[in-house]
C-alpha cells in the first residue's frame, strides 16, 4: 500500500499503448511522468496472475514437478503452478492446478501469501497456497504439457536450494515458507485470501 510520505517516489503514466499481444501475456510501453517532472519510457509484461500449490504429502514429503522449461532450455525443479485464468478466484486455479499437473486432490486449504516475482519488468503476481490431506488421483495434463512428479523431504528441497539445484523464484520462496510453518515458527497469516 502506498503511503502518503512515499509521493515524491511515485511515477505517474502519461501514455502508453501495447506493443506486444500474445495468447495471455502483453507487452506494455508506457510513458511517464518522473517526480522531477522529466518523460521516461517504462516496458513492462502484463500478467493475469498465477498460483504455486506447497502441497505435502501424508507422509510428511512435499509433492514437487520436474519440468522443462524453454527460456532457460533446461529441466527445472518446482511446485505445481499455473496461470489464473479469466473471472477465476486464486484458490479455484491452485485446486485446479494441483489436479490437473498431479492428479492429487487435498482436503485442506490454506492461503500462504501473494509474491511479485519480477517488479521491474511484470505486474504478474503469485498467490501461494499451502494443500494438505491429499489424495491421489488421474492427472489432466494440458495437450502441450509435459513433466513428472517426485516427493522430496524438506531437508531435501532446503539442501537443494543450497546447492543451486532448485533456482526457480517461486519454489525458493515456498520452501522457505513451508520450513517456517513446519517447524511451527510463523503461523499462516490470518488474512482472507485475495
Amino acid at each position: 500500500m502506498e503511503q502518503d510520505q512515499d509521493q515524491h517516489l511515485r511515477e505517474i503514466r502519461v501514455d502508453g499503448e501495447d506493443v506486444y499481444q500474445g495468447h495471455f501475456l502483453r507487452i506494455t510501453r508506457d510513458i511517464v511522468q518522473l517526480p522531477n517532472g522529466k518523460h521516461a519510457a517504462r516496458e513492462y509484461v502484463r500478467h493475469p496472475g498465477a498460483v504455486v500449490v506447497l502441497p505435502i504429502l501424508p507422509d510428511g514429503r512435499i509433492l514437487m514437478e520436474r519440468q522443462y522449461r524453454y527460456p532457460l532450455q533446461s529441466v527445472f525443479t518446482e511446485f505445481p503452478a499455473g496461470k489464473i485464468d479469466a473471472g477465476e478466484s486464486s484458490l479455484v486455479c491452485a485446486r485446479r492446478e494441483l489436479w490437473e499437473e498431479t492428479g492429487y486432490r487435498a482436503d485442506s486449504w490454506q492461503f500462504v501469501c501473494r509474491i511479485h516475482n519480477a517488479i521491474a519488468y511484470s505486474d504478474e503476481f503469485l498467490d501461494l497456497f499451502l494443500a494438505r490431506g491429499l489424495h491421489a488421483g488421474e492427472r489432466q495434463l494440458d495437450e502441450e504439457e509435459f513433466l513428472d512428479t517426485c516427493s522430496m523431504s524438506l531437508a531435501e528441497l532446503l539442501q537443494a536450494v543450497q546447492t543451486g539445484q532448485i533456482t526457480d523464484v517461486k519454489t525458493v520462496i515456498g520452501i522457505f515458507w513451508l520450513e517456517k510453518i513446519l517447524n511451527g515458527s510463523w503461523t499462516l497469516p490470518a488474512m482472507p485470501q485475495p
